[in-house]
């Protein structure tokens, strides 16, 4: 059975890092003083991933997660290769309360993204999965929250710009609320994560076309649990959008219904955290939703020896 992870960091194959244009703004500014600068943001399962300079030295390669409340997270190899020394503990832990674990904070004096300099960034030491090759770190919500910030998936590209967002009536801005960083509206929307995610006890009162089968297993930082998948009898309606028949994915940890990257990819969204508003926008009304691209494993694969060299024929 093939497997896959949806909350895991992935890697971003491009052909070079495109250095922003503009002369890098430094975030201890005013966000007001800034025009809006943006970079490349690269695809990969659908999640999106950054380039980014880290004191000074990289690229390094990032995975933007709206779905972590946290400002950054860096793994083990890259705390080391820049000497990134300890500054505290956290504790971390997801929304299904199940697990947890006290991890290393580090201090990073600068961190450059979209030619933004966010200075003092308070970074998670820990482990990313490598189920989509290797990833250097993972940008959180809390990073962006003096600016807009926005993700366009059609364009493939990030945006950090100034100003406010305007209520339209819940037509295409919607208040959101942040119990833990994470942008609620009442779905979370969490560019880190899948699809259409739905918790058990709401996916039951619901109609599919079949009855929800294994679709594979699922990973936080702290927990880990078999995914549910089937497609709806019904439309799904987001603001003046509508996903006909989607497919959904059912987990049984999570309380909350989950709004992942391959649902976000038809739309810009942008987040104005002062405001706790986002606005999401698309060419089309109508969408549909397939089954998450995810990265395949073989399962209890057999192991080959290498070739003894000496027994193959030359010339």
């Amino acid at each position: 059975m093939s497997t896959f992870f949806p909350r895991i960091c992935a890697i971003v194959i491009t052909a070079g890092f495109i250095a922003a244009v503009m002369v890098a703004q430094t975030a201890s500014k005013a966000a007001s003083q800034i025009a809006p600068l943006s970079a490349p943001m690269e695809l990969t399962h659908d999640k999106p991933f950054v380039m980014v300079m880290v004191n000074g030295k990289g690229p390094f390669r990032f995975v933007i997660d709206t779905g972590t409340g946290a400002e950054a997270f860096v793994t083990d190899a890259l705390a080391d290769q820049l000497g990134l020394s300890v500054t505290g503990y956290v504790h971390l832990s997801d929304a299904s309360k199940q697990g947890g674990q006290r991890v290393p904070l580090v201090t990073i004096q600068d961190l450059e993204v979209a030619g933004v300099v966010f200075r003092d960034v308070k970074a998670t030491r820990h482990a990313l999965s490598d189920a989509d090759g290797t990833c250097d770190g993972l940008l959180g919500f809390k990073l962006f929250r003096d600016y807009l910030l926005t993700l366009d998936y059609r364009a493939r590209r990030m945006t950090l710009s100034s100003g406010s967002l305007e209520p339209d009536g819940e037509q295409s801005v919607l208040p959101f609320r942040m119990p833990d960083g994470i942008p609620i509206i009442p779905l979370q929307i969490d560019s880190g994560g899948t699809g259409l995610s739905l918790p058990e006890e709401v996916a039951s009162r619901l109609n599919f076309e079949n009855a929800p089968s294994l679709f594979g297993i699922a990973q936080s930082f702290s927990s880990r649990f078999e995914l549910k998948a089937a497609r709806l009898t019904s439309d799904v309606q987001l603001g003046n959008y509508i996903f006909t028949r989607p497919f959904i994915e059912i987990n049984p940890a999570f309380p909350l219904a989950n709004f992942g990257s391959s649902a976000m990819q038809n739309f810009t969204f942008t987040f104005d955290q002062k405001d706790a508003l986002v606005r999401f926008e698309s060419s089309q009304q109508i969408l549909q939703l397939a089954p998450t691209p995810t990265p395949m494993r073989m399962e209890k694969a057999p192991t080959y020896k290498p070739v003894d060299t000496s027994l193959v024929p030359v010339g």
